[in-house]
């Protein structure tokens, strides 16, 4: 009998939530614990794998938007969400059309999409 782990009883709008508090902090070891370790990360210029592949774009991300402010638009369906966002950050950079997709497993996340358009304001 195998036991359950407190991920396998979290539900996605729990670890999505648990997803942006860790963002907040910037540390990609804690962001990426949230995903399975076989996650997939899809963005425009292809494909990410694993909790590696997670921090690679997040840290991409983060990169992009340092210390942001976002303004988030979850849809949840079961175990999928469609995210529509937006972000501003104080370096001028913003982002006015991002949208993500996100599927969950067993209380992490399994797989992401990502599509955004990084305007800069100089």
């Amino acid at each position: 009998m195998t036991t359950a782990t407190p991920s396998d009883h979290r539900r996605p709008q729990e670890v999505f939530a648990d997803h942006g508090a860790r963002l907040g902090t910037g540390d990609l070891d804690r962001i990426a614990a949230n995903y399975a370790e076989d996650a997939v990360f899809i963005t425009p210029s292809g494909t990410l794998h694993g909790r590696e592949g997670v921090k690679e774009a997040i840290g991409r991300l983060l990169a992009d938007l340092p210390d942001a402010d976002w303004e988030l638009k979850p849809q949840f369906a079961g175990d999928v969400l469609f995210l529509e966002w937006s972000a501003a950050s104080p370096t001028g950079r913003r982002v006015e059309d991002g949208v993500d997709t996100f599927v969950f497993r067993d209380g992490l996340i399994q797989a992401q999409t990502v599509r955004y358009t990084l305007i800069t304001d100089h």
